[in-house]
């Protein structure tokens, strides 16, 4: 039996903002359990986020399943048994009390996105159509306008700025502007 066949990756329902604690957890139990060889990997799936905190910049790590944490494992009794017995775990994902593991190409989407995150983190988009936004950098720096186009593919907004009376469009970085 090859590992995709023996093992598969299941969904388990932790305690929000405990995710990270719920993994730990898990890995420490099936350790001590003796079937660490029944669980090859826990996983809680994150991506970098660039925001902006006090005018700076900041990379932050969020959650791509808040309250829940990937477990690959062979499916018996015994790791069924310990992992839902664990601290911070409230139960597995499925129908009813039967575990659902993810299909092949659910998990590979998955996978797929957090290594897509590890090489640059992705922006948060913190602006919206209409909203009144100060330059907080480049050559508009202290002008106020309105957004008038959000780009969250490129990290950019257009922005009305008011220059001599008149409304002129800029084109800003996420970075470059902050709410009013």
């Amino acid at each position: 039996m090859s590992d995709e066949d023996r093992f598969r990756w299941y969904v388990v329902h932790t305690y929000s903002g405990h995710e990270e604690k719920a993994a730990g957890n898990i890995e420490r139990a099936v350790k001590q359990a003796g079937i660490a060889e029944l669980v090859p990997s826990v996983l809680v799936p994150t991506e970098k986020v660039a925001e902006m905190k006090n005018g700076k910049k900041t990379i932050t790590e969020r959650k791509f399943f808040p309250s829940y944490v990937l477990v690959k494992m062979e499916m018996s009794g015994d790791a069924w048994q310990v992992i839902s017995n664990t601290p911070g775990v409230t139960r597995f994902v499925g129908v009813g009390s039967k575990p659902q593991p993810l299909s092949p190409e659910e998990i590979e989407r998955i996978l797929g996105k957090i290594e897509g995150t590890k090489e640059k983190p992705t922006t948060a988009i913190p602006y919206h159509i209409g909203e009144h936004v100060k330059v907080t950098d480049g050559p508009f720096t202290e002008f106020t306008g309105v957004v008038d186009e959000v780009q969250p593919e490129r990290g950019k907004l257009k922005v009305m700025v008011s220059i001599f009376g008149r409304p002129v469009p800029v084109e800003l970085d996420f970075l470059q502007v902050k709410s009013l």
